[in-house]
Parts: C-alpha cells; structure tokens; sequence
C-alpha cells in the first residue's frame, strides 16, 4: 500500500500543482511578450492570478491538466537522457576531440535508437514490441516493411550524399 503524503493528497494534485503551474506559465508568457506594457510586473501577476484561480475553479481543466503533466515529465526526462547522450558526441567545447559531423549524426542515431528500445524496455512492452516486429518466428509483414523502408532510405542517401561530394569536386 502506497503511503499518502501532503505531496500526493487530492487537494495538491488537483488545485495547488495546476494553480502553480498555470500562473507561473501565464505570468512568464506575459512577462516575456510585455503585452500589457514594460515593467509591469504587478499587473502581470494580478492577471496571471485571476487566470489560475479561474483554471482550478473548473475540475475538467485541472483533470486535463493533471492527465498531462505525468506525460510531461516523462518526455522532458527521456529528452534529457537523449540530449546528454548526444552532447557527448556532438560537443564542440573540446578542442581534442573533433568528430566528423556525418559520425557525429551516426551515434546521435544510435542514441535515439537506444534511447527509444530503453523506453520500451522501462515501460514493460517489450516482449509486445518484439513480438510485433518478429512474431511467429520469421519475419513478420511490419518488421520487412520496415527492413525494406530502411534499405530504400539508406539507398537515397548514398545517391544523395554520394551525389553532392561529387559535385563539389
């Protein structure tokens, strides 16, 4: 059984977290654009005030709003994951190490590729995903359309690639 704490209560969850959330981003949007004039910062937040207040006074916008934030965050995770992977790879604040950008696009595919199989992996979808794609025991329809796609795709980049060395020599 899961421990209730004051962080996890209906009352957190469905009006101070939303409230939060939308005054803060209310109020940076308006800060930023300087819709109602240049520092204006009292007015900003009395809007940014009203428009929370009026987003938790209707339990649908909340309940959206709190079916979308667990999304959120996973995503913001998985891309950070991706992009401190990439930077690895792509970082240019190294004098030492220089890539050629085309391995350098490479492994940032690799990364994703990891990346994604990881997130399928965590999630538990796994075995749905590899039965999917190789179910049956031989080549299932999805997983040779893919392998086709894949073939086709890396053929149009040797010609295009191939094509635009050539031209520039």
């Amino acid at each position: 059984m899961a421990l209730e704490t004051i962080l996890s209560s209906d009352f957190a969850v469905k009006i101070i977290y939303p409230f939060l959330l939308v005054f803060t981003l209310v109020f940076a949007i308006l800060q930023k654009s300087k819709i109602l004039g240049e520092d204006k910062r009292q007015i900003d937040a009395l809007v940014a005030l009203a428009v929370g207040l009026i987003v938790v006074a209707f339990s649908w916008a909340t309940n959206i709003i709190a079916g979308l934030m667990p999304f959120l965050a996973v995503s913001v995770v998985i891309l950070l994951v991706f992009m401190i992977l990439y930077g690895f790879v792509a970082s240019d604040m190294r004098e030492g190490l220089k890539l050629p950008k085309q391995l350098q696009y490479g492994i940032g595919i690799l990364a994703g590729i990891a990346l994604i199989i990881a997130v399928i992996v965590a999630t538990g979808q796994w075995d749905k995903a590899y039965n999917a794609l190789f179910g049956g025991g031989s080549f299932s329809s999805l997983a040779s359309n893919i392998l086709m796609i894949a073939i086709i795709l890396g053929a149009l980049a040797v010609v295009i690639f191939g094509a635009k060395k050539k031209a520039t020599s």
